[in-house]
């Protein structure tokens, strides 16, 4: 989709200090509660939260808030976030973005959609793409509150990563700035492309990330399957998992031992596909992406 220019007054009026007003669609999902537990009260934003599902709209009482129609929240809405999952986003947008007003924001959380090119053509809006980073796995944590936060934007700090897939420079401060509340406490943002955004996920963190990490729990399993009392085979997978981060990823000053290497490229040959790399290539990025759209 080519990047298209909006109105710059439009842009001028919503790049002000004024409170942007929100449409949260998805508001009761997982995604929008945790939208929500950032914007609801924050000066900067007037939140209207959009959802059909009861057990959503349940969800939305328990947190002080109340759904109100998806007319009523797009009609003067400056910036739309897309809290959906993959399979019905393309749908959805489909059927509101004629409904938003011209210099309008539009922000999905996830680069599936947009990069299986599911966001409908409108010239006169914007569209904007981000999603966290999580808390690292080499950060040091203060509390033990820091600690427990996987998912970060709760008490651990995380990186981001955003895109503006199509509008003007402007919208991509805009959509930085509203990214950096929803993900708060945010230690950085990074700019990158949509292209670049879906190599990170699905490919690289899902694709592969999952694959081998569910791959080490299969392992641990078996080890426990074969005898290995559960405390001692958890204890030994989860330190050696520390330990053989920080030296893959050049994090501690010491290499692995001339036997760890020599063990480690014989199960190399056993369990990867000598073209796994392949999965990097932008047709299969893409059709990566498609496979979760479609559900």
């Amino acid at each position: 989709m080519p990047e298209t220019a909006v109105d710059d007054s439009k842009q001028e009026e919503i790049m002000s200090d004024q409170v942007l007003a929100v449409a949260l669609l998805g508001a009761g999902g997982k995604m929008g509660c945790r939208v929500i537990e950032h914007l609801k009260g924050h000066a900067g934003y007037r939140l209207a939260c959009v959802e059909t599902a009861e057990a959503g709209i349940a969800r939305l009482r328990e947190q002080g808030m109340t759904a109100v129609a998806c007319a009523e929240a797009m009609g003067d809405a400056d910036v739309v976030i897309l809290a959906l999952p993959d399979r019905i986003l393309g749908k959805v947008a489909a059927q509101i973005v004629p409904q938003v007003k011209p210099g309008c924001l539009l922000m999905t959380l996830d680069p599936a959609a947009a990069h299986a090119g599911e966001l409908p053509r409108r010239e006169d809006i914007s569209y904007f793409v981000s999603h966290p980073c999580h808390p690292s796995v080499f950060d040091h944590f203060e509390s033990t509150q820091e600690r427990d936060d996987f998912f970060g934007g709760t008490h651990a700090r995380q990186a981001i990563v955003c895109a503006l897939m199509q509008g003007p420079e402007a919208h991509y401060e805009l959509g930085e700035r509203v990214a950096r509340d929803i993900y708060a406490p945010v230690t950085r943002a990074h700019r990158i492309t949509v292209e670049q955004m879906a190599i990170l996920e699905p490919a690289m963190a899902e694709t592969v990330g999952i694959c081998l990490m569910m791959a080490l729990r299969e392992a641990l399993e078996e080890a426990v399957r074969r005898g290995v009392p559960r405390a001692a085979a958890e204890d030994f997978m989860f330190g050696h998992a520390k330990v053989e981060l920080g030296i893959a990823f050049g994090r501690v000053s010491f290499p692995f031992s001339d036997g760890a290497k020599l063990i480690a490229e014989y199960g190399r040959g056993r369990l990867l596909q000598p073209d796994w790399k392949l999965l990097f290539e932008p047709e299969s990025v893409k059709e990566q992406v498609e496979r979760i759209v479609k559900g």
